[in-house]
C-alpha cells in the first residue's frame, strides 16, 4: 500500500506540493489538515480518545475526528470521508474557521498544519473504528472548556489550540 501523502501549502493555503505524511511530520513542513467537531442538540461535543497505538498523541482526548485532505479532495469531502472511517457515520459539515499551528511532540515529530475546522450535528452514538479511536463520549461544551483548563495533559495539542482560540466558532 502506498504511503499516504499530505498536501503541502503556503501561509495562504495554496497547494505547493505533496509529501509522505510521516516525512512532513518529521520535517515540520506546513501542510493542510482538518478537524471535525460534531455537536448534538444538547450543546454537547462528541469527543474521541485517540487509539493507544497512534504514532503521536496516543490515548489523548480530542475533537470528533481529524486528518489530512487528499490531493484533489475538498475540506468537506475529506471531513466526511474521515468521519465515516473513524466514527462510523456521516452528517452534513460546514467550514468554520482555519488557522496555522505548530506543535512539537516528545517523539521528535511536529504537527505544522493549516487546519480547517469543520462543524456538524449528530444525535446518535458513533460506531468507532478501534484502529483510530479507543473510546468516545458526549461532553457539554462548557465542561470541555473547564476540563482543558484543569487537565490539559489529557487533550491533544491541536484540540487545546482550537478550543482556546476559536471557542466562539465551535458552537452552531
Amino acid at each position: 500500500m502506498e504511503e499516504e501523502k499530505v498536501i503541502l501549502v503556503n501561509e495562504n493555503d495554496e497547494q505547493i506540493g505533496l509529501m509522505p505524511k510521516l516525512e512532513a511530520h518529521e520535517k515540520a513542513v506546513l501542510h493542510r489538515a482538518f478537524s471535525v467537531f460534531i455537536i448534538n442538540d444538547k450543546n454537547q461535543l462528541m469527543l474521541q480518545q485517540r487509539a493507544h497505538h497512534k504514532y503521536h498523541s496516543p490515548g489523548l482526548w480530542t475533537n470528533t475526528c481529524c486528518s489530512h485532505q487528499r490531493d484533489g479532495e475538498s475540506n468537506i469531502e475529506a471531513g466526511t470521508r474521515r468521519l465515516q472511517e473513524e466514527m462510523g457515520f456521516t452528517t452534513s459539515l460546514k467550514d468554520s474557521v482555519s488557522f496555522i499551528y505548530k506543535a512539537p511532540f516528545d517523539n521528535g515529530l511536529t504537527e505544522h498544519e493549516y487546519d480547517h475546522v469543520l462543524i456538524g450535528t449528530y444525535e446518535k452514538d458513533p460506531i468507532i473504528n478501534p484502529e483510530e479511536a479507543a473510546d468516545w463520549k458526549w461532553m457539554d461544551i462548557e465542561d470541555v472548556k473547564k476540563d482543558i483548563e484543569t487537565h490539559p495533559e489529557t487533550y491533544t495539542e491541536w484540540f487545546k489550540i482550537i478550543f482556546n482560540k476559536f471557542y466562539s466558532h465551535i458552537t452552531l
